[in-house]
C-alpha cells in the first residue's frame, strides 16, 4: 500500500466531504490526555496542540490554511528538524506516505508538505497503531478527532479504494 502515487478522481470527491471521527474543540484541550500517541494534520491543528503544551509524535503541515498563507506554525517550528516532501493537491504521493511511515511512532516529528496535506489523513490513520489519536482540521468548523481502531482503518481503506494509482 502507498508504493505508488495516488490521485483522487473528480467523480470520487463527494465521498471525502464527510468528516471522519468526532468534533473536537479547543476547550477540550485543558482536560485532554494522550493515551498512546498523537498525530496532527494541518497547520492550525498542529499550532493549537503545541500552544496547549502537546508534542505530537507527528505533525503534518503545509504552511497554509484555507488556501491562504499561514505562517505562525511554520515560524514556530522553523528551526526544528523536519522532512520535506512534494504532494500536489488531490494526491497522496509515495514520498509523502514514506515520510509518514518513517515518522509514525517517533516523537516530535515534522512533515512539511510542499503542496497540500489534506489527504495525509488517510496514510496517518492506516499507518498508526490502534489507540493513536489523529486530529485534523475541518476548515471553517472545528478540529476532528479520530481514535484509530479496526473500524476506522476499514473506513479509511474504503476511501483509499476510491483513489487511482498513477503510473
Amino acid at each position: 500500500m502507498f508504493e505508488r502515487d495516488l490521485r483522487l478522481p473528480e467523480e470520487s470527491r463527494d465521498a471525502f466531504k464527510e468528516p471522519i471521527g468526532r468534533e473536537m474543540y479547543d476547550g477540550e484541550l485543558d482536560s485532554y490526555v494522550v493515551e498512546t500517541s498523537l498525530v496532527t494534520v494541518g497547520d492550525v491543528v498542529s499550532l493549537t496542540f503545541r500552544k496547549h503544551g502537546f508534542m505530537p509524535s507527528l505533525s503534518v503541515y503545509d504552511g497554509r490554511t484555507e488556501r491562504r498563507e499561514m505562517t505562525e506554525f511554520a515560524k514556530l517550528v522553523q528551526d526544528e528538524e523536519k522532512i520535506e516532501v512534494v504532494n500536489p493537491a488531490g494526491m497522496i504521493t509515495a514520498a509523502m506516505s514514506d515520510a509518514i511511515r518513517a515518522s509514525i511512532g517517533g516523537t516530535g516529528g515534522l512533515l512539511l508538505v510542499d503542496g497540500e496535506e489534506d489527504l495525509a489523513l488517510l496514510p496517518c490513520i492506516l499507518m498508526s497503531p490502534d489507540g493513536t489519536d489523529v486530529v485534523y482540521g475541518w476548515p471553517g468548523k472545528c478540529m476532528m478527532l479520530v481514535k484509530v481502531d479496526a473500524a476506522i482503518k476499514e473506513k479509511a481503506m474504503g476511501l483509499m479504494a476510491l483513489l487511482e494509482e498513477i503510473e
